[in-house]
């Protein structure tokens, strides 16, 4: 059972908790992260969504929501060891985007880690990741024209 913090409109975290998969009440959110990582050659980590999952089969950065009593760098480096079980170094990341999306009742924080590991070492949390690789900026573009990229991933073009 996943528990998030919840936060009003103007992110102050409330008193209250939220249990995944219920609906969150009107004026409720709560904290995702999207993980960009990035090696040294320029390029960027894919990770491709188990078939059952929203979105399936599509191709996207690694994340979620963050947990109780967790603070977003947490949460960030939480869900990508758990996804892809790799340890991101802390002083690697930089938050470059934090937005409230009303629509999905988060507030969604856009993290890039300069990190370098081979695929081999990567450990696929399997009813999340079914698939992993490093594409370069140009067939990331390609591949997000070609709908093989989760939609809402659209803003990676600022980031890179």
């Amino acid at each position: 059972m996943e528990v998030w913090d919840i936060y009003d409109e103007n992110r102050n975290k409330t008193e209250r908790t939220h249990v995944r998969g219920n609906p969150l009440a009107v004026g409720d959110y709560h904290i995702v992260v999207h993980v960009w990582i990035e090696n040294k050659l320029g390029e960027i980590l894919l990770t491709k969504r188990h078939p059952d999952k929203p979105y399936p089969n599509l191709w996207e950065c690694p994340g979620g929501s963050i947990l109780t009593g967790e603070n977003s760098l947490d949460g960030a480096i939480r869900e990508i060891r758990e996804e892809i079980g790799i340890k991101l170094n802390r002083s690697n990341g930089k938050l470059i985007k934090s937005e409230r999306r009303d629509i999905f009742n988060d507030f969604y924080d856009v993290w890039l880690f300069k990190q370098d590991f081979e695929i081999e070492e990567t450990l696929l949390q399997k009813d999340e990741v079914c698939d992993i690789k490093w594409v370069t900026k140009s067939e990331l573009d390609i591949m997000y024209n070609s709908n093989f990229i989760v939609p809402t991933l659209n803003y990676f073009k600022y980031i890179f």
